[in-house]
């Protein structure tokens, strides 16, 4: 799942509430989203006041994944009174929260109250309230007040989401649309559409709302005539709606949602993809032969249809074309993710950062042909996609994400399907049936397609290896192998490692001949190293280290959650995780010194975590060329795209990075790039970071 560690989409509640961010609406967006506001303030104010004060009910959301039940929210309202709990799992996370609320007589929070346990287990325990002209909140992992005039709404970090439907109806009486939040941001809100469901009992008019201010960019869900949350799809991960209304409801009105965060996220690529028709000149380049780790100083490059056409000393003279001057800066090719979950707004993310490749390694079907077509055609931002069929067996403890299957032949029938719908790779999960993997993977081999993935529970990486996989997920299940046959599909594959994988003798015969096996086979490592980093260091309180160097950059209301615990860690194991941490980077380091093939991935939040994977393996004694390498040529061997990408060559595809500085010397400068090519399209990462509400790291080359 993406990004299955990164503290902000462990808060779930905040995709059911949406939780949404548009920070940047051009004028005529602004306009609109003004008289939109009018004109909810004017029919709903009276009512939206009235309902506050009185309304008294009880309702249930069902909470749906791909394929069944994920979980409930109850949600209880007595007048200025409200209490919701929310129930929620997949996979080995479990969130159960519970939340309570009064407000004044505006309908804004006055008190508030969150307790309960976070998806990988970690307590939650957060409280607000306002009187007397203060607004103070508490939570394990921050405590603030300010002075207010109770007309601003807290955000909390990990709550059910029930406070949304108050701001909702806040955002429907103010007549400008806007409300500061606390500890900062605005929020405001636009209407989209309105439709009409029958359940065969009743007619329900729902309204497609989008609430700005607490992201990067907007998701959008359902409320009724009175503003109250009435449904969202989230994005093909799961769906809410309240109890008597079904699956097929949330599939008709996930069609129209799907259409509008669409609509948005190609009127942001529209003006934040600069397409350049003429050729396009970059004079006085110095730039990276990932192939020996060299620096090639003083170069031209022209760039024609998409591809370079041209490397050398001379300056060529063209009659339409484009000239950039990379005087100072450092060229390096697109970078690559091999581990990413993607999202259709993940490329706002991932270009301004460099990643012009990413391999999707588990997605529903729809959403990544969604993606993948989209971003060919330039309408969303985005790179290259590279896809993983995902499978896993049924169990307790299934990520119903793909295909889940209950028998080797219809494992093998799975196969199949993701054959013809031209995927080159499997993914398996961690419910997998041993006894299966050997036969399947001969089976996917017979296709023509790769094996990766978990390491099914109760099997070791080593038999892994020797029954098929070609490919191994994540760090920890190397760890693993030595540890016995364990239960993979719980949070055992986490709190293990982080307990014991300090305590490994990376140079014992042991650890030795299992890494041989791997180079033996050829089997491919991809360690998403800085997300397992970011699992054992968080802690309440603290700025997450892995996020330390952009934790400035981001919005607040996305920063905050990385000071959040993920596992339930006490303070006496903190020395054996640190020490497990540290285990890590040298698993890592001594993988890649034997000749084993380690691919970086992030599994987290987009783009920025690339970087802090390749800092990491720098920072763990990988030279920064090969680092560089490793992230590069490296990956696009993996997926057997080198001949067209990968490295700065003529012929090749034109997907280049402009650093501010030399990677080959300080591997965080990768964090300032200048310019982002691919293909005839330039991107500006100051233009699109400001869009989404990122403070860029350096100013964009201008373009003569």
């Amino acid at each position: 799942m993406s990004s299955q560690f990164i503290p902000s989409r462990l808060s779930i509640a905040m995709t059911i509430a949406l939780s949404v961010s548009l920070t940047a609406c051009n004028q005529a967006e602004k306009e609109q989203q003004n008289k939109t506001a009018e004109n909810v303030a004017a029919t709903t104010e009276s009512k939206a006041e009235a309902a506050t004060k009185s309304e008294k009910f009880s309702i249930q959301y069902n909470i749906f994944n791909k394929e069944d039940s994920a979980g409930n929210m109850q949600v209880q309202q007595d007048g200025n009174f409200v209490s919701a709990k929310l129930k929620m799992g997949w996979n080995n996370r479990r969130i159960e929260t519970e939340e309570t609320l009064e407000v004044n007589e505006q309908g804004f929070i006055v008190k508030q109250q969150i307790k309960g346990i976070s998806a990988f287990g970690a307590p939650i325990d957060e409280s607000y309230s306002y009187s007397d002209g203060l607004a103070v909140w508490k939570s394990l992992n921050e405590s603030g007040q300010l002075e207010s005039n109770g007309d601003e709404y807290y955000v909390p970090i990990n709550g059910t989401g029930v406070s949304s439907s108050l701001l909702v109806k806040a955002l429907a009486k103010d007549l400008d649309n806007k409300i500061d939040l606390i500890p900062a941001g605005t929020a405001s809100l636009v209407k989209l559409d309105t439709v009409t469901l029958n359940n065969g009992k009743e007619d329900k008019k729902v309204h497609l709302l989008g609430i700005a201010g607490f992201g990067f960019t907007p998701n959008f869900a359902w409320y009724d005539d009175d503003y109250n949350f009435f449904a969202t799809d989230g994005g093909g991960w799961f769906g809410v709606i309240p109890e008597g209304w079904g699956r097929e409801h949330l599939e008709q009105l996930s069609e129209i949602q799907k259409r509008a965060d669409n609509d948005y996220l190609k009127e942001l690529a529209q003006k934040l993809t600069h397409t350049i028709e003429a050729p396009i000149l970059i004079k006085n380049a110095n730039y990276v032969d990932v192939e020996t780790g060299n620096l090639i100083e003083g170069q031209n490059i022209v760039i024609d249809n998409g591809k370079i056409s041209m490397i050398g000393t001379t300056l060529p003279k063209l009659a339409n074309g484009k000239v950039i001057n990379a005087q100072g800066k450092t060229l390096i090719p697109g970078l690559w993710d091999m581990h990413g979950h993607l999202q259709k707004s993940d490329g706002l993310l991932n270009i301004p950062a460099g990643v012009t490749n990413v391999r999707d390694m588990g997605n529903t079907h729809d959403n990544i042909i969604d993606i993948e077509r989209m971003s060919e055609a330039n309408e969303i931002m985005g790179g290259d996609v590279y896809r993983s069929g995902f499978m896993d067996r049924e169990s307790p403890y299934a990520m119903k994400m793909g295909k889940t299957v209950d028998s080797l032949q219809s494992a093998k029938a799975a196969v199949d399907w993701y054959a013809e719908h031209g995927y080159p790779q499997i993914k398996t999960y961690s419910s997998m049936e041993p006894e299966w993997v050997k036969p399947l993977a001969e089976h996917i081999h017979s296709k023509g397609m790769k094996l990766s993935g978990h390491i099914p529970a109760f099997m070791t990486a080593e038999e892994a290896v020797r029954a098929g996989f070609d490919e191994i997920q994540h760090i920890n299940m190397l760890f693993l192998n030595f540890m016995g046959k364990i239960d993979t599909r719980k949070r055992l594959r986490f709190t293990m490692v982080g307990e014991k994988a300090g305590e490994l003798d990376l140079d014992s015969k042991e650890v030795e001949g299992f890494i041989q096996l791997l180079k033996e086979k050829g089997t491919v490592i991809d360690a998403t190293l800085s997300v397992f980093k970011s699992l054992l260091q968080a802690k309440a309180g603290r700025i997450n280290p892995e996020v330390a160097d952009i934790y400035d950059h981001l919005p607040v209301t996305i920063a905050r959650n990385f000071k959040t615990a993920i596992l339930d860690i006490k303070d006496e194991e903190r020395a054996a995780y640190n020490k497990s941490t540290e285990a890590l980077g040298k698993m890592v380091k001594k993988l890649h010194d034997s000749g084993v093939q380690v691919v970086p991935g992030t599994d987290g939040i987009a783009g920025f975590t690339l970087h802090q994977e390749l800092i990491d393996y720098a920072q763990a004694g990988i030279s920064n060329a090969d680092v560089l390498k490793l992230a590069t040529i490296g990956s696009a061997r993996v997926v057997g795209a080198d001949k067209t990408n990968g490295s700065i060559l003529e012929g090749k595809q034109a997907d280049l990075v402009f650093v501010d500085g030399n990677p080959l010397e300080d591997m965080n400068a990768l964090r300032k790039i200048t310019v982002v090519i691919k293909g005839q399209n330039l991107y500006k990462p100051d233009e699109i970071y400001q869009a989404i509400g990122v403070k860029p790291f350096t100013k964009s080359i201008e373009i003569e």
